[in-house]
């Protein structure tokens, strides 16, 4: 019989996470005792939020503690139970943590149903990315036909369905992604109008040309360099949404701050943060519609599949190397 296998953070890393971040146990988990369910975990979810969560200050949720499994979103099947919310055989998903077998609090995690869509899919379009497009765009951004949104990580797992909705929506959508390869993606296969390499030429003046009217809607996965030109090319009243910096997370020596902010105050535009989990209890609903446009072909999904729980530190140094085209996910 195989051991459990569980990845659990050794140090918290300066700058990018390393071997040494990481250490490898086979601990042989336990039974679930009133209200938990135990799990054989099937696919875990790779996210740049990861990356914040292990760090030791203030944020959202606590930071993982020294010693503990890494935190993650994953998917499962429930081996055994004692809730009566699930039955052993059914597929759940919520915070499994990266571990091949995980017993949690059944109340933590949703039924999925496989019959919808493959299993990964729940970690990707219908699961957190998603919902973090679906949420930050429709609720923040708040689109309207004609109008202008760019979106930084465009080909990446949130930036990918982001622009999507915005053309569902009746939006003109420019991208921004890293290589001629992810541009041609977003482009030809997502629908976008138009996509910028970000790696070539000036920035500013590709995204001027490429947006005449300026911009309505920024949807702001990197941060750094790349959303100070946005704010310098915003439109009245745009709206600016904070969903990520990924370019900042590894910074030693602090994130770098916009230096154009003042084109908010210029433009009359609004820049605000939000955090997905927040609208939890609206995930139904959004991933319904979500499926809807999936089956109806308005909205593609990309995945990017890594083999085995063993895969995971290079995994997840994949996400800020820029090395994974489309949502992260490693199959246990």
């Amino acid at each position: 019989m195989t051991r459990p296998t569980q990845i659990r953070l050794a140090q918290r890393p300066v700058g990018s996470a390393d071997a040494d971040t990481w250490t490898t146990t086979h601990d042989a988990g336990r039974d679930p005792e009133e209200g938990e369910i135990r799990l054989n975990v099937t696919h875990i979810s790779l996210d740049p939020a990861m990356r914040g969560w292990i760090n030791a200050g203030r944020s959202y949720v606590p930071p993982v503690g020294i010693g503990e499994v890494m935190r993650a979103i994953g998917v499962g099947e429930v081996t055994a139970t004692a809730s009566d919310r699930f039955q052993v055989g059914e597929i759940v998903m919520g915070l499994t943590g990266v571990q091949t077998d995980a017993t949690v609090v059944a109340k933590d995690f949703n039924k999925i149903e496989p019959s919808l869509a493959p299993a990964s899919t729940f970690l990707g379009g219908l699961g957190m990315p998603g919902m973090t497009a679906y949420f930050g765009l429709l609720d923040i951004g708040k689109p309207e036909a004609g109008q202008t949104v760019v979106v930084s990580a465009a080909a990446g797992a949130v930036g990918a369905v982001v622009g999507q909705i915005a053309k569902i929506k009746g939006c003109r959508v420019v991208g921004l992604a890293g290589g001629p390869e992810k541009c041609r993606y977003v482009v030809e296969e997502l629908g976008f109008d138009a996509c910028i390499d970000y790696r070539s030429g000036s920035l500013h003046e590709q995204l001027k040309a490429a947006c005449p009217d300026r911009i309505d809607i920024y949807f702001d996965n990197v941060g750094g360099e790349i959303l100070d030109v946005c704010l310098g090319l915003l439109a009245q009243k745009a709206r600016v949404v904070i969903c990520g910096a990924i370019s900042q997370y590894n910074a030693t020596e602090g994130m770098t701050g916009p230096a154009n902010y003042m084109s908010l105050l210029v433009n009359r535009a609004r820049m605000e943060g939000f955090v997905v989990f927040d609208y939890q209890k609206q995930f139904l609903s959004a991933i319904m519609e979500m499926a809807g446009w999936m089956m109806s072909g308005q909205i593609k999904f990309r995945e990017h599949v890594v083999e085995g729980i063993e895969s995971f530190p290079v995994a997840f140094d994949m996400l800020f190397a820029g090395t994974n085209f489309g949502k992260l996910v490693i199959r246990v």
